[in-house]
Formats: C-alpha cells, structure tokens, sequence
C-alpha cells in the first residue's frame, strides 16, 4: 500500500511524464511544418515513449492500492527559434525530469518503500539513457553549426542516432 505522500509524488510524476510526451509532440510538429521529417520522427517516437512512461506510472499506482490523477497539462511551447535552440531546451528539459525522478526516489527511502524504489530504478536508467542521448544530439548539431547539408544529413540520419548507456551494459557483454 502506498502512502498518501508517495501517491501524491508519483501522481506529481505521472503529470510530468504526460507533460514530457506533449514537449516531444509539440516539437514534433514544429519540425513537421519546417520540413524536417527526420525529426520530427524521432520527436513524434519519443512522445509516444514518454506516454508509456506515463502508463507504467499509472498501472503501478493503482496496482499499489492508490489511485493515479489525471490532471491537466501545461501547454508546451509550440515554435522555437530554430531546430538547434530546439534540442538544447529538450535536453534541459530531460535534466529537469531526471530531477524529479530522483527527488521521487528519495521519497520512496524516506517513506521505506522499497518496492516503489526498485520499480524506479528502471526509471533512473532510462533517464541516464534520455540525458546522454539528447547530449549525443546536441554534440552532433554543433559539428553541423549552420551548414544546411549537415543539417539536410543530420535530418535524414536523426532517427537512427542511439545512445549504448554504461548503466544498460553488463560485464558479460
């Protein structure tokens, strides 16, 4: 059973993982418009991840006797200055939810939940993944800087770009 202080925090989460699909499809579309299909797939996939994120977040509160909130949503920003500034408020924005997802995880040793602390710990890994992923990105953009051929390649190629993370890989590997 969760407590009434952690159900609220993960109720806070949940907010913030739907909050999270809405910047990635509002950035999605912003690309789409501009003709940068690339992106905006991988804009539109990432949405539809953190929309799961949100779903296992739902499932296991009600799972764990509480009862998860839908609430409403801030509006995400709907134009950017330019593709560039675009990435680099996202992965501010990926800091901003590994924040909330590790002052979550304290909460869950302050409550001595410790069930609800492994089940974040898929959390924290995937966050790390987020973080590095959106950093490889924005390294790949400044090599570009304003050449519009490396931006037509980088465009084309964006999709395939992943991240291998030191906390996904095992020594046996």
């Amino acid at each position: 059973m969760l407590s009434k202080k952690l159900e609220k925090a993960l109720n806070d989460q949940i907010q913030i993982e739907a909050e999270s699909s809405q910047v990635y499809l509002s950035m999605a579309s912003w690309a789409e418009v501009k003709g940068l299909e690339g992106i905006a797939g991988f804009m539109y996939g990432h949405s539809d991840e953190e929309r799961m994120h949100m779903l296992k977040l739902v499932k296991y509160v009600n799972e764990r006797g509480g009862h998860a909130k839908i609430s409403t949503l801030k509006a995400p920003k709907t134009d950017f200055v330019s593709f560039q500034k675009m990435f680099e408020e996202l992965y501010q924005h990926e800091i901003f939810v590994s924040n909330s997802i590790n002052d979550l995880v304290h909460v869950t040793l302050e409550e001595k939940d410790y069930a609800t602390h492994n089940f974040l710990q898929w959390y924290v890994a995937e966050q790390l993944e987020e973080e590095a992923l959106a950093r490889t990105v924005l390294d790949k953009i400044n090599l570009i800087g304003n050449d519009k051929g490396g931006l037509y390649l980088f465009d084309r190629d964006v999709q395939q770009i992943t991240v291998e993370s030191a906390a996904s890989n095992t020594a046996g590997e």
